[in-house]
């Protein structure tokens, strides 16, 4: 389950350093606001967004959940000036600090049982980078650009998970370039080595990522989360441990009253809707009628 920090409960969602906005469907959109400086993260915003993600599994009304940014950049990583000239004020405790919170961040987003889709509407560098790279999506502007520059600042490519997550996304030798060498990649080529999952005109960015947020949220929730249980899962098991574990779960699932639900409409050749959701299962082909024949 997603961190909050000790001794602290749940909280409302009602950030101060970016937009927060809930759709009646249940798709959460966390819009980076800061564009005058690219959307570069605080120690503030680290913060925040930490607590959201957290906040964001106790909150039954959000199905899936879209982070964009405003401007011409998703997320230009830390804040040059409010982190980085305090950073060298800084011990090596103080420093463990803020590196840890910034890990939690992505952690927070990892663990949490929704989709994750992020509509990567300009550069996203650095810690930006990484943040999309935990999204379970990646929906990118053709104008997009994505790099993990920690070398150009004298930093390794391990920060924030990075060096975990990169590999399992574009394999070890991909992942090994960008790491080490830090460039910085367009649109197409992200897409080319599978670090994009779409890449659209940038009119179409968001209202792309939205599109696919909604789709997801019509669908059966407590499938999802399993499904995004078992990715994280499986990565440390054999074969022999995972299909086990799937057969465990997909026994939790079939239990679920959103098993039924899907076979009642079949039967009755009507649109599923399963629990929680606003209306019909879009299953992808164009309508929200995937029960009739």
């Amino acid at each position: 389950m997603p961190d909050l920090p000790n001794g602290t409960t749940p909280m409302t969602i009602q950030p101060k350093t970016f937009e927060y906005e809930l759709s009646p469907s249940g798709v959460a959109t966390i819009t980076l606001s800061r564009p005058d400086r690219l959307n570069s993260l605080t120690f503030e915003v680290y913060e925040e967004l930490r607590d959201t993600f957290a906040a964001l599994e106790h909150e039954d009304r959000v199905r899936a959940v879209v982070i964009t940014g405003k401007g011409r950049a998703f997320c230009s990583g830390g804040d040059v000036e409010s982190i980085i000239g305090e950073l060298f004020a800084r011990d090596m405790k103080g420093l463990v600090a803020f590196t840890r919170v910034t890990g939690v961040l992505i952690r927070n987003i990892r663990a949490l049982r929704r989709p994750v889709i992020a509509a990567i509407n300009g550069t996203a560098v650095g810690a930006g980078a990484v943040i999309a790279l935990a999204c379970d999506f990646r929906i990118a502007s053709s104008t997009a650009k994505i790099g993990f520059i920690f070398p150009k600042v004298g930093l390794c490519g391990a920060d924030m998970g990075a060096t975990y997550l990169l590999p399992r996304v574009v394999g070890l030798g991909r992942a090994t370039e960008l790491l080490f060498l830090g460039d910085i990649i367009g649109a197409e080529e992200a897409q080319r080595i599978g670090l994009f999952g779409r890449v659209v005109t940038p009119e179409e960015c968001v209202a792309t990522a939205r599109a696919l947020a909604e789709r997801l949220a019509s669908g059966p929730a407590f499938a999802h989360s399993m499904t995004k249980q078992m990715l994280e899962s499986e990565h440390g098991m054999t074969l022999d441990q995972a299909i086990e574990a799937e057969a465990q779960v997909q026994a939790i699932c079939m239990h679920h009253p959103d098993f039924r639900a899907a076979y009642d409409a079949w039967a009755e050749k009507r649109p599923i809707v399963f629990a929680g959701a606003s209306g019909p299962f879009d299953d992808g082909r164009g309508s929200k009628d995937a029960g009739r024949k």
